[in-house]
């Protein structure tokens, strides 16, 4: 590949609405391609570093420091990066919480990724359902009305943001004091303030907000953690990665290291999480203005109370329209619209690094798409 070949494709981004891997902020993507060849200091790629290198036991310090900053963690929680996403956190939490503890682990049922939570957690032991959204095909959230969590349950456990659905929790859901609430956040992870002190467990896999894909934040109180029978796989076993400061086997360096420096673009350049929801919630609003007033020719699936700010998701009057719209699209650099097969319609993956200038593209063509087409 020549050098021009090369830099004609560093240049020719498009905006990347896609709900994951997603769009990591410029600047981050610029300074991991100066250090890609060498680590300063390094002598090496980090990619070439062993994950016992006082270098990269610097880096994953200071990503867990940042890190903790961000989100106002104390020290009364551990901050844990795993591997294997969502799906092995779905496995994992029932494994540390519910195994053999003759409890009821409690569920609230919003989407696609909470129904695969229960799936995977009823392995583990008895699973409750509070609340299933499932009649109107996941389109709304529970009011406190709408469940009540026993107060021995083994914890309730919640999706914030249903990244099919496109719906998400504005607050933490009801909870008893006595009961651990955790929360798969992983699709609006660092979107927001997030008081962790409500939480006994938050997890996070990294490539919608965070990072790349190939690691995930666990943030769990430290008095939960040796609750888990010691029998459980070694992986699942929370207690291994605590005591081993996250590196009970080779962590995901590469994604650590990027995570560290989107943790600091959040601090340093953004100005911390509660300017970067200003900012989210303008880029949402926005677009959910022109689906609100294009009179019924885009219908928004979430009810309006719970719309999510990071996955604006909409249908068009016909599956001819849609199709249209998508490949109209992307001729003008608006990549990665196609709504989820149980959903259908458009995705548009609003996450933190999503410029304005991106959102205000999709919006003026959505404006014009409408007028050509309504």
């Amino acid at each position: 590949m020549t050098a021009s070949a090369t830099t004609a494709s560093a240049t020719d981004r498009v905006y990347n609405f896609s709900a994951g891997p997603a769009v990591l902020p410029e600047s981050v993507l610029r300074e991991v391609q100066e250090e890609m060849m060498c680590l300063p200091g390094a002598g090496a790629s980090l990619l070439e570093i062993s994950h016992r290198d006082k270098l990269f036991i610097e880096i994953l310090q200071d990503a867990e420091s940042t890190l903790r900053s961000l989100l106002g963690i104390s020290d009364d929680y551990s901050v844990m990066f795993m591997q294997g996403g969502a799906t092995l956190q779905f496995s994992a939490v029932a494994a540390n919480l519910l195994r053999g503890t003759g409890k009821k682990a409690e569920y609230l049922l919003t989407g696609s990724w909470g129904k695969k939570a229960i799936e995977e957690a009823k392995k583990e032991g008895n699973v409750g359902v509070l609340f299933d959204a499932a009649k109107t095909n996941y389109d709304r959230l529970p009011t406190a009305s709408d469940y009540s969590c026993p107060d021995d349950a083994a914890y309730l456990y919640y999706c914030s943001n249903e990244t099919i659905q496109g719906v998400q929790f504005a607050s933490e859901p009801e909870c008893p004091d006595s009961v651990p609430l955790v929360s798969d956040a992983s699709s609006d992870f660092l979107c927001r303030p997030l008081p962790i002190d409500r939480y006994g467990l938050v997890y996070a896999c990294a490539q919608k907000n965070a990072g790349p894909a190939g690691v995930t934040v666990v943030v769990m109180r430290k008095d939960l953690i040796d609750i888990a029978d010691e029998n459980i796989p070694g992986y699942l076993h929370y207690k291994n990665h605590h005591e081993n400061e996250s590196e009970w086997n080779t962590p995901p360096t590469f994604a650590i290291y990027v995570l560290g420096k989107v943790a600091r673009w959040l601090r340093d350049d953004i100005g911390g999480l509660a300017n970067m929801e200003d900012i989210n919630r303008q880029k949402s609003e926005s677009l959910y203005k022109i689906i609100d007033e294009s009179n019924g020719f885009y219908r928004g699936h979430a009810q309006t109370d719970c719309r999510s700010l990071m996955n604006v998701t909409f249908n068009l009057p016909s599956e001819e329209l849609t199709t249209k719209f998508v490949a109209e699209a992307g001729s003008h650099r608006l990549a990665a619209l196609k709504g989820h097969r149980s959903v259908g319609g458009i995705r548009a993956s609003i996450y933190n690094a999503m410029p304005r200038e991106g959102v205000e593209a999709l919006g003026n063509f959505m404006t014009d798409f409408a007028s050509r087409n309504g």
